[in-house]
């Protein structure tokens, strides 16, 4: 069994920040799951552009809000808590920060290996690729 805190995490080489958003990965590749688990933050009034082309991921909204929108159709979909929202086809999308700090759970597969930031697409590379540049 592993068992870390959320506290512990944020203290370590497994947060990961940038201009829009701090990701604090509490499960990655190396923990053998076949997924990682983090718990991400959206800073208020960003714009993130994100194309997962190797990852799937489900990003549950836990506190604040925004909106994502799928750049193929336009479509806008408001984030609050509550809200899921599933990238199950590789969705290139625009991910919002609101009026406040949107704080987000989410799992990715393939997992991460833990110092992934998003590339000129706005993608992860894939494990091994990413290992070589962490």
């Amino acid at each position: 069994m592993i068992v870390r805190t959320l506290k512990e995490c944020e203290n370590s080489n497994r947060t990961v920040k940038t201009d829009t958003w701090q990701s604090v990965r509490l499960s990655l590749a190396d923990d053998g799951m076949g997924f990682s688990f983090h718990i991400t933050t959206i800073y208020a009034g960003t714009e993130t552009p994100i194309w997962y082309k190797n990852h799937f991921e489900t990003v549950y909204c836990i506190s604040g809000n925004g909106e994502v929108e799928t750049v193929s159709d336009g479509k806008v979909y408001k984030i609050e808590p509550g809200t899921v929202y599933i990238l199950n086809k590789n969705d290139q999308h625009l991910l919002r920060g609101g009026t406040e700090d949107m704080q987000l759970a989410c799992a990715f597969n393939p997992p991460l290996n833990g110092r992934e930031v998003h590339d000129a697409d706005g993608a992860y590379k894939l494990n091994d690729e990413a290992l070589q540049n962490a």
